[in-house]
C-alpha cells in the first residue's frame, strides 16, 4: 500500500515468460472462486452467494477449512481496528460508523455444513468437513453472506464519492506449517496473506453507476434501473471493485496488449497521468518482467490513505492535493502489481519485502524519467534524512527505539515506527544493494527474482538468496544488517 510515499520522499538470467491466462495446467491447479453479488445503495450491503472450488495443496489431510473475514473488523466492538486514531477523523468524516460480513449459510454438496465465526475477534470463518479432504484433493463450498458497509473512507465502505468493495469475501486462509494462518486485522499497513487463485464475479448494481474492478469485464447486461457485470481474473492474489457515479473513463491500449481505464472524478492533468501510467508499465516490464494480465485500471476513490493495491486494480485517494505526490503514489502502487500482486508474500509478517523493494522500484523509475524532476540521489538523501530524524526523534521520547525489519504488523507500536522500518529502511536497503552492484546487475536480480517466484510467496531468506544469484554476490550479511537493526545509516 502507498500511505506514505509523500511524507517519506517529497521534501541476469533471460527467461521465457508464459502467463497464467494462457497457462491451462498451472490455472487449473488452483482454488477458484466464483461469486455473486448484489450492490444496494439504498440500505449499503452487498448481498452475496459465493462457491469455492477449494484446492487443498498442503501435505496435510484437512478436517476444516478456515476463511479471513475482513469485513467484521469494520463492525461495532472489533477488537481490532481498521484506522490508527491520528487517521480516524479522516476516515470517518460524518462521524464513527460500523459495518459487518453476516454468514447466511454453508453448503457443502447438497447439505449443510457446520460452521463458526471464531477466530481471535470473530475475524475467520472455520468451517467442518464432513470427510476430511486429502492432498490435491478438491472440495466445493458454498457460502450465504451480506456485507453491510460503513460509511468510511476505507479499502472497504462508502464515503461521498465512491464505493469500495475489496476485502470484503471470504477468501481462504493460507495453510502452512501445520495450520491455517488467520492474523488479526491492524491499522498498519496491509493485514492480508493469500495465494493466488481464479474468479469469475458477476455483480449487479444501479445501472447510474460505474464500475472499475480487477479482472477482465465478459458482459454487461442492463435492465431498467440496474446493470450486471460479468467479469474473470485468473491466477490473482485477490479481489477488488470500485463502484460510482462520478467516474469519468479514459482508455488506452498499452503495447496492444493491456487496457488501461483511468477513472477519475475531475482531473486536468488526464492526459499526463495516461502517459504516466504507459511509463511506470513501460519501466517496470523493462527492468522487472512482463506484466501478466490484461488489464489494469488506475481509479480516483475516497480512501483514508494515499493508495492502495489490488491485482489490475490501483486505488488512489481523492484527498491527495498536489499532482506531484499524485504521481508518486500511482507509480507506487502500479509497481506492486509486480511486488505483492505476482510475487506474493505475508505482507503481515514481512511488510518490508514487497513496500520497500517497491518504494525503491518507485525512486528506480523516476530517476530515469527526467521529466518528472525526481532523481534518485535527491530522493535517497531525503529518504535517508527522514529515517535519522525519525529515529533521533522518536529515541528520544521512547528512550530506545527498535530498528529491526523482520517484525509483524502488530510488532510495530506505533504506525510511524512501522512506516519508517518498512517503507523508508526497506528503501535504503535496497537502494544500498544499487549502489553496491551497480544497474547491469541490479536489473538482473530484478528479473531473477521475478522469473523464479511467480504467483508464489517468498519469504525473507528468499528475497536474500535471489538477490545473491542474481548479482552474484553474497548479499546476507548486507540484507540481515539491515533486518536484524544492526546497520547504521547516517543522514548525507
Amino acid at each position: 500500500m502507498k500511505k506514505y510515499l509523500s511524507l517519506i520522499l517529497i521534501g541476469l538470467s533471460i527467461f521465457i515468460f508464459v502467463g497464467c491466462s494462457s497457462n491451462y495446467e498451472y490455472k487449473k491447479n488452483l482454488t477458484s472462486y466464483s461469486l455473486n453479488l448484489v450492490y444496494d445503495e439504498t440500505t449499503q450491503t452487498l448481498d452475496a452467494t459465493q462457491c469455492v472450488d477449494y484446492l487443498n495443496t498442503s501435505d496435510n489431510t484437512l478436517s476444516e477449512i478456515k476463511f479471513h473475514l475482513y469485513a467484521n473488523a469494520f463492525r461495532e466492538g472489533a477488537k481490532a481496528s481498521v484506522v490508527s486514531l491520528a487517521n480516524t477523523q479522516k476516515a470517518y468524516p460524518n462521524g464513527k460508523s460500523y459495518g459487518n460480513i453476516q454468514i447466511e449459510s454453508v453448503k457443502i454438496g447438497e447439505s449443510d455444513a457446520q460452521f463458526v465465526v471464531g477466530g481471535e475477534d470473530e475475524n475467520i470463518l472455520e468451517i467442518s468437513l464432513t470427510n476430511e479432504l486429502f492432498p490435491n484433493d478438491r472440495i466445493t463450498i458454498c457460502i450465504d453472506f451480506i456485507v453491510t458497509l460503513a460509511n468510511v473512507n476505507h479499502r472497504l465502505g462508502y464515503g461521498e464519492n465512491a464505493v469500495n468493495l475489496c476485502n470484503f469475501y471470504p477468501i481462504a486462509c493460507v495453510y502452512e506449517g501445520g495450520d491455517f494462518v488467520c492474523d488479526l486485522y491492524n491499522s498498519n499497513g496491509d493485514p492480508f496473506y493469500s495465494e493466488v487463485s481464479n474468479y469469475d464475479v458477476q455483480i449487479t448494481y444501479p445501472k447510474n453507476y460505474i464500475l472499475a474492478s480487477s479482472g477482465n469485464k465478459i458482459e454487461d447486461i442492463e435492465n431498467d434501473t440496474t446493470k450486471t457485470t460479468k467479469i474473470n481474473a485468473f491466477c490473482v492474489r485477490d479481489f477488488g471493485l470500485v463502484l460510482s457515479n462520478k467516474f469519468e473513463t479514459k482508455t488506452k491500449k498499452y503495447d496492444e496488449r493491456v487496457n488501461i481505464s483511468y477513472f477519475y472524478t475531475s482531473d486536468d492533468n488526464a492526459d499526463d497521468t495516461m502517459l504516466l501510467i504507459e511509463n511506470a508499465l513501460n519501466f517496470f516490464e523493462e527492468k522487472i518482467g512482463q506484466y501478466p494480465y490484461e488489464s489494469i485500471s488506475v481509479v480516483e476513490t475516497n480512501f483514508v490513505h494515499g493508495g492502495m493495491e489490488y491485482p489490475n486494480l490501483v486505488l488512489i485517494s481523492d484527498d491527495v492535493e498536489d499532482y506531484s505526490t499524485y504521481r508518486l503514489v500511482i507509480v507506487h502502487e502500479l509497481c506492486h502489481q509486480w511486488w505483492y500482486g505476482v510475487v506474493g508474500n505475508n505482507q503481515f509478517d514481512y511488510g518490508w519485502i514487497d513496500e520497500g523493494l517497491t518504494e525503491f522500484c518507485t525512486v528506480y523509475f523516476f530517476d530515469n524519467y527526467p521529466e518528472y524532476e525526481r532523481t534518485m540521489e535527491n530522493m535517497i538523501r531525503s529518504a535517508t534524512f527522514s529515517y535519522t530524524t525519525f529515529m533521533k526523534v522518536y529515541s528520544d521520547v521512547q528512550g530506545q527505539v527498535d530498528t529491526s525489519m523482520n517484525r509483524a504488523l502488530d510488532e510495530f507500536n506505533t504506525e510511524p515506527e512501522y512506516v519508517y522500518n518498512t517503507y523508508v529502511k526497506g528503501t535504503l536497503l535496497f537502494s544500498t544493494v544499487y549502489e553496491l552492484v551497480g544497474a547491469k546487475k541490479f536489473d538482473s536480480a530484478l528479473k531473477y527474482y521475478y522469473s523464479n517466484n511467480l504467483y508464489e510467496i517468498v519469504t525473507p531468506t528468499d528475497v536474500i538468496k535471489c538477490f545473491s544469484r542474481g548479482t552474484g554476490r553474497n548479499l546476507e550479511n548486507l540484507f540481515n544488517s539491515y533486518l536484524e537493526g544492526k546497520v547504521q545509516i547516517v543522514a548525507k
